[in-house]
């Protein structure tokens, strides 16, 4: 890890490190991940600096700013999600089709959505293939990310009807709920976000189990005493969110997926999917409005399943389906 660092464990000592943020620690990546994330990520900055920049952040994702911004994401995800699902189902539907080319004929529209196909993973190779060779995150990662994993834990979650069918059927209700209750084609407003308990609470589970950070680290600034021992100065001292989250002190039978154990409130410290103290993750609520929009258009308009129900994750520290978690996906009829 580049130093001598001490690892602590236990919501009191996630409370003790966390809140005493440029008292007696600050934050300290290891030096690879400082060159990837760049000198200038917020993580990196210090004191006034960071409090600057994360309350430039704050009043942007302030509730004003995401109450405007969900109509644009619903928008979004029934375009991406619509294109995407269309052109698979022209290329692979219309397979079959006699081999005649000609404008219009289903054989036609099957190899224009296959060049279409091809085209949108090539622009994403070359996307990520720049973003290696730079060394740079690309716009947006980070919350690119966070979705990618916690939808990965809630798939893999086995939030399924063959599984877990009493939680699949109470969060389908709760979209179709909203549903019911709304006009044909109206879309969905803050307050319809405000109903969707359940899928926050699976959401909350999922992160519990796959959880989008490990961890972090801090650096002592000056000697430090905790329970009886001396961390001295200029040590790494790391805080893990495994020590909570799969501790059977905090979450009885920790390792069972059971969204309903959110009903209850959550000792402080204890959950730490966006961290904590003056850290907390600033966009944590823009994070929780991506999810539950992306999930209502997906559980309300398409069919999956798993085409490898039991794929293990890999942790390497952060979360990762080991197959790239593949799905088959058709819109509900």
């Amino acid at each position: 890890m580049g130093s001598p660092t001490v690892i602590v464990n236990g919501a009191n000592a996630n409370k003790f490190l966390l809140s005493n943020e440029f008292k007696i620690v600050v934050s300290s990546w290891p030096s690879a991940s400082v060159q990837l994330m760049g000198k200038e990520s917020i993580m990196e900055k210090q004191g006034e600096r960071h409090q600057c920049l994360r309350s430039l952040i704050g009043t942007s994702l302030a509730y004003a700013g995401l109450e405007a911004l969900v109509p644009k994401m619903c928008n979004s995800v029934q375009l991406h999600l619509d294109k995407y699902v269309e052109n698979f189902r022209e290329s692979f539907g219309r397979s079959f089709a006699p081999p005649i080319q000609f404008p219009g004929s289903k054989f036609s529209r099957a190899r224009k959505a296959r060049l279409e196909i091809e085209r949108m993973l090539v622009e994403v190779v070359r996307k990520k293939r720049k973003q290696m060779e730079e060394c740079k995150p690309q716009e947006g990662e980070e919350g690119g990310m966070l979705l990618s994993r916690l939808i990965a834990g809630v798939i893999r979650g086995e939030i399924t009807e063959e599984e877990h069918p009493n939680c699949y059927s109470l969060l389908l209700q709760e979209h179709v709920d909203i549903i019911r209750n709304k006009r044909q084609g109206e879309k969905l407003t803050m307050d319809d976000i405000k109903k969707m308990n359940y899928t926050w609470q699976v959401a909350r589970e999922s992160m519990r189990l796959f959880p989008p950070i490990f961890g972090s680290f801090r650096k002592a600034i000056t000697d430090i005493e905790y329970q009886g021992f001396i961390i001295p100065k200029g040590w790494k001292v790391l805080w893990t969110t495994y020590g909570t989250h799969y501790s059977a002190e905090y979450f009885e039978d920790p390792l069972s997926f059971n969204p309903s154990r959110f009903e209850e409130t959550v000792p402080p410290y204890v959950f730490l999917p966006f961290g904590g103290g003056p850290r907390l993750c600033a966009g944590y609520q823009l994070a929780k409005l991506n999810i539950l929009i992306f999930v209502h258009f997906v559980v309300t308009s398409y069919d999956w399943s798993l085409l490898y129900p039991y794929e293990a994750i890999t942790m390497d520290p952060l979360p990762f389906p080991s197959h790239g978690m593949p799905i088959k996906i058709s819109p509900k009829l």
